[in-house]
């Protein structure tokens, strides 16, 4: 009963998600590519991320595939650029200037701190997450990256959650 009870609830949370971005019709939504870094760039198509404003904050609605299985760090970056293996995107969004990766359900770290994405076993990730302190109009002009190793959002024992390198890039337009 546990393993079901493990399975259900998360199937339950999207559910209710898309319920919430359904009854708000006047949102704001963007599909944003992702692809996997390179040196120049974009890569090889991993899918995509749409963002939607709900009452609640951000929905984020991943369809990602050919992913490593895990839970990934995924945040907003400053810099539109997913050049240089996606160091171009630069540091998490900031804009207070609080220097601290909190995650994203505390309002005294980076506004780019984005829930973690789990992949399955079979390399893909949809389950919905929300992102409580964003509305899609203040990720415009930036970029979403999906980082290569997890994320316990703190600064320690590892800054930055512990994400390790940059995976996939996408530019929010």
């Amino acid at each position: 009963m546990d393993v079901l009870k493990w399975i259900l609830i998360p199937i339950a949370l999207g559910l209710s998600l898309l319920l919430i971005a359904a009854t708000n019709s006047s949102a704001k939504n963007v599909t944003v590519k992702m692809n996997r870094v390179a040196p120049t760039g974009h890569a090889a198509s991993i899918g995509t991320v749409e963002l939607t404003d709900t009452k609640y904050g951000m929905l984020i609605i991943p369809d990602l595939h050919n992913l490593p299985p895990g839970i990934h760090g995924f945040h907003v970056h400053i810099n539109p650029s997913c050049a240089d293996d996606g160091k171009a995107a630069g540091g998490h969004l900031d804009p207070q200037k609080t220097g601290k990766h909190r995650g994203p359900y505390n309002s005294k770290g980076h506004l780019g701190d984005l829930p973690a994405l789990t992949v399955d076993q079979n390399g893909g990730v949809t389950l919905p997450v929300l992102a409580p302190r964003l509305k899609v109009s203040q990720v415009m002009g930036h970029a979403l990256i999906f980082h290569v190793g997890s994320d316990n959002y703190a600064d320690k024992p590892q800054k930055l959650g512990g994400g390790d390198g940059r995976l996939a890039c996408g530019i929010i337009k």
